[in-house]
């Protein structure tokens, strides 16, 4: 889809916006600045961010007498937008620390902003656990959106059935189709209920191996089993409305410390991510039984849709691709031509 040209007049808006965006950010630094010149600043350490408020961040110390030490920090604006889970050199300050660097990130879980820009809003994660339930009503399109948004960055997706207590004779069929299938495709898929504990210690032992964040649309249970894995972190549980719609209770983005090893970040909103930044052959790639053939259609340019010789159409058509999934392929494809 084109572009909409800007007007001159709009264009000049824009800048000036930008402008004076700039030159704001300018001053707080240069106040911060003033003030941390008159502390004490300790020595360059390495630091964890844990939680990010406006300007400032809470950094957790990780190394030397003072690991596990938490500090509230101003950051610099050339430092780019810090967020949840970055690794930071940090120093030490009364009342405020300030954060001097961040370190490369090894991955970056994004959504887009309410202008369609994609906003990073947790790095350094492991695994993207995606939270389905029978009530609301799973869906393998939003499931295999995940899965493909996961593919997109790297970071490896795992299945979590919540509210296993639920399942009932409506809902035991789709249930157990979402867990054969993704399980079938090489994915793994755990399955688990805060309310009779069924799976939450393995699950629990799973997740003190990576630092993780939970993905899903409202009223799955995301904030029951953050209460449930870690009780102290005292998060607020949405009520499910009569409709079975759920709203969003956590405000921002915190990263929890499970005591065997490992972290879960909290993060508020992400329930689903932009694909419409993606390429056709992207979208592609993120559905992994597609994957042995790729490149063995008989047109090179050829779009998996009518093309005789199309090696993903004979594919669905002896069964080695589902027509589920192949439905699935193309809807995304019709979302992203449609931005």
């Amino acid at each position: 889809m084109t572009k909409r040209k800007l007007t001159r007049r709009q264009q000049w808006r824009i800048e000036k916006i930008q402008e004076e965006r700039s030159v704001r950010a300018t001053k707080r630094d240069q106040q911060a600045d003033d003030a941390l010149n008159e502390s004490d600043l300790g020595p360059e350490q390495h630091g964890l961010i844990i939680t990010h408020y406006g300007m400032q961040v809470v950094v957790e110390a990780t190394e030397g007498d003072n690991a596990g030490q938490q500090q509230r920090c101003h950051f610099r604006s050339n430092l780019g937008s810090l967020v949840t889970g970055d690794r930071v050199v940090w120093r030490a300050g009364n009342p405020l620390g300030v954060v001097v660097a961040v370190l490369p990130r090894d991955s970056a879980l994004q959504r887009p902003d309410p202008h369609g820009d994609m906003k990073t809003v947790a790095a350094n994660i492991d695994r993207i656990i995606i939270v389905v339930a029978p009530y609301p009503e799973p869906h393998a399109n939003l499931i295999d959106r995940y899965l493909v948004a996961a593919n997109a960055i790297d970071i490896e997706p795992v299945l979590l059935i919540n509210k296993t207590d639920r399942i009932d004779d409506s809902t035991r069929d789709k249930v157990n189709y979402l867990e054969k299938t993704y399980r079938n495709l090489g994915y793994e898929v755990l399955m688990v209920s805060t309310k009779n504990g069924t799976g939450l210690e393995e699950f629990r032992e799973y997740l003190t191996h990576y630092t993780s964040v939970f993905v899903g649309q409202s009223g799955v249970g995301k904030s029951s089993l953050v209460n449930a894995l870690l009780p102290e972190s005292n998060l607020r549980v949405g009520d499910l409305s009569e409709r079975q719609q759920g709203t969003h209770t956590t405000t921002s983005a915190t990263l929890l410390h499970f005591p065997g090893g490992g972290h879960l970040i909290d993060s508020p909103g992400i329930r689903e991510f932009g694909l419409w930044h993606m390429e056709e052959d992207e979208v592609l790639e993120g559905f992994i039984e597609f994957r042995p053939f790729l490149g063995h259609c008989k047109f090179r340019d050829c779009s998996h849709r009518h093309e005789p010789g199309c090696a993903i159409l004979s594919a669905l058509e002896s069964g080695k691709i589902s027509g589920t999934r192949m439905d699935s392929y193309r809807y995304i494809l019709r979302t992203l031509n449609e931005n």
